[in-house]
């Protein structure tokens, strides 16, 4: 363990597992536990609970648990010290030194994040130097503003191979530190090992997490012979693209009341220039369902604000298949009178953007739209597939005011009677409603599946003996509950009466906490258990409908486990070999 346990213990005690959790999660109390949506996966229906007695948490629906490191770890994405780290920073507890880590991951971040800082930096002094004005000149042709440049942190990569590579093995980062940034690249051209930069002749966008680290880099090429026209930083020990979104660190702290969702560095930059200070944008990928429960964070309603091509209608039919899983309300900018943000502000200036959004359709209309836009209404064949396409978007709404309202805007665009409108979604909402029960009923399966599997993942024998490993489990988690339990039955129990091995380290390690410390928490795990194997022991944790609540109850799953225990014992026995047999009588 890095840290010791009354360090530990004084953590927990101060960063109360309902207070961390409700700063990134609407909790609602339930009893003895509360409830809310899992901010770890697109879900409508909470299944993140967290139980205030055992200071822990547990996502039914995907499977994440732990305690309040755990948490932090998972949702800040860091390394178990760094959550340790933040956790005592917020609570405003001094964290002991320890040396064990200094070589280790730890150790690895850090100077990750260090070389990314000098990175951001030199890019940012290149730009203001005279081997950066070609990037300073491109800047500024795009309208941007020293003022604003300064504020992203903006930089350029000069032309050359050797230049950050150096820069940066000046200021003590070896070869193999950068590669792992990704800031430099391994040449394939030479027999011996060679690197080079990974940017040059590029404008720099640093990508920052919400505390203010640099994480990763995007250069755009300003010559047109460039092979690429994008060099993004791929995933590292720090950085993962499809779980980051570029300006977040700025925009959520916006008065907005809702995000624009962009698709370019650049039309971030114009935005926020332009006063919307509330967009941000992916990281060369399609929206990813991690980003989604990234914006659910910060905001309730996304405006989806993609180009205006094919490829931009793409990305909103994408994004808008993610963004339903969620409680987000979203809406669709329409891109009237330019390709992107950054054109419409720069040819109509701000006041037009602003009306777009005004205008923004919702997920409803944007479909709509998209249906109309597919046929000639102006024939009575394109009028009738628009409306069947149309009628198809009117029976997914839930609201009989939106249904009335969307059908009463077809019929008198159409002239189609609105009675035969709501007829024929009718028709459809029948089907759809089939389709939804069954996706509810196979949600229903799949919501209590995750807890199962990750306790299957790494219990494999739990499938051969359920009866066994469920009062197993019910045991482990009464006392993991409830220390007083362990107190009466720990003379009674031995990690041998355990049928699965598994259970019997967890009760071996859980044995071990109480009798050190008194107590248990899933953090104590760390370094003897695997990420998946501590999912699990949360999942066991997790049990509350199962619990023992008597001590009776604990001693009648301890007869099970040797009732099952036994009969383990006579299989093996009938399985032995003569010899194997005889040494089992051996003095």
């Amino acid at each position: 363990m890095a840290f010791s346990e009354e360090f530990l213990s004084e953590l927990r005690a101060r960063a109360d597992m309902e207070s961390v959790a409700s700063s990134y999660v609407t909790l609602k109390r339930r009893g003895r536990i509360l409830t809310g949506l899992c901010p770890f996966h697109n879900e409508k229906t909470p299944s993140f609970t967290v139980y205030p007695e055992t200071q822990s948490y547990y996502c039914f629906g995907c499977g994440n648990g732990g305690d309040v490191i755990t948490f932090i770890k998972n949702i800040e994405n860091l390394d178990y010290v760094e959550a340790v780290r933040l956790l005592a920073e917020r609570v405003g507890l001094d964290v002991p030194q320890d040396s064990r880590y200094d070589a280790g991951l730890f150790e690895r971040r850090r100077r990750m994040f260090e070389a990314n800082r000098l990175a951001a930096r030199y890019f940012f002094k290149a730009l203001y130097s005279e081997a950066g004005q070609a990037g300073l000149a491109y800047y500024h042709e795009r309208g941007l503003s020293d003022a604003i440049i300064r504020k992203f942190g903006l930089g350029f990569a000069p032309k050359g191979w050797e230049n950050l590579r150096r820069y940066l093995n000046g200021e003590g980062f070896s070869d193999r530190e950068l590669f792992e940034a990704n800031l430099i690249r391994k040449s394939s051209r030479s027999d011996r090992e060679s690197y080079y930069d990974a940017f040059s002749e590029r404008v720099m966008f640093p990508i920052l997490d919400l505390r203010g680290n640099v994480l990763a880099f995007s250069g755009r090429a300003i010559t047109p012979d460039a092979q690429r026209k994008y060099v993004n930083t791929s995933d590292t020990l720090v950085y993962k693209k499809g779980e980051n979104l570029f300006a977040l660190n700025l925009a959520r702290k916006s008065k907005a009341g809702s995000l624009i969702l962009c698709e370019g560095n650049m039309d971030v930059v114009a935005l926020h220039q332009a006063g919307f200070d509330n967009a941000v944008a992916g990281l060369g990928t399609a929206l990813t369902e991690q980003q989604a429960a990234l914006l659910s964070r910060y905001t309730s309603e996304v405006l989806l604000c993609y180009d205006n091509d094919e490829a931009g209608q793409k990305a909103i039919r994408r994004a808008l298949s993610i963004l339903e899983k969620t409680t987000l309300h979203v809406k669709v900018i329409r891109m009237q009178g330019g390709k992107d943000p950054d054109e419409i502000i720069k040819t109509h200036g701000p006041e037009r953007f602003r009306a777009l959004l005004q205008d923004a359709a919702n997920d409803v209309e944007y479909r709509i739209m998209q249906a109309r836009g597919a046929y000639d209404v102006s024939t009575s064949d394109g009028k009738t597939a628009f409306l069947t396409d149309a009628c198809k978007v009117l029976a997914d709404l839930q609201s009989p005011v939106e249904l009335d309202v969307y059908a009463s805007r077809l019929a008198e665009e159409t002239g189609v009677e609105k009675a035969a409108i709501l007829a024929q979604a009718g028709q459809l909402r029948k089907t759809v409603s089939r389709k939804r029960e069954r996706d509810r009923l196979r949600d229903a399966r799949a919501a209590a599946a995750p807890a199962q599997k990750a306790i299957d993942a790494v219990n494999p024998e739990r499938a051969k003996r359920l009866r066994a490993a469920r009062a197993e489990e019910t045991l482990l988690a009464s006392i993991m509950h409830n220390p007083d339990i362990f107190s009466q039955i720990k003379g009674e129990i031995e990690p041998d009466d355990f049928v699965t091995a598994f259970n019997a380290r967890v009760f071996a390690a859980v044995g071990a906490c109480m009798q050190q410390y008194g107590h248990f928490s899933l953090s104590m795990l760390e370094g003897d258990f695997t990420p998946a194997e501590s999912s699990a022991v949360a999942a066991i944790l997790a049990q509350i409908p199962n619990l023992a609540d008597t001590l009776q109850e604990c001693r009648d799953c301890i007869r099970v486990m040797r009732e099952e225990k036994g009969k383990v014992g006579r299989g093996e026995a009938c399985s032995l070999s003569d010899s194997d047999f005889l040494k089992l009588f051996k003095p």
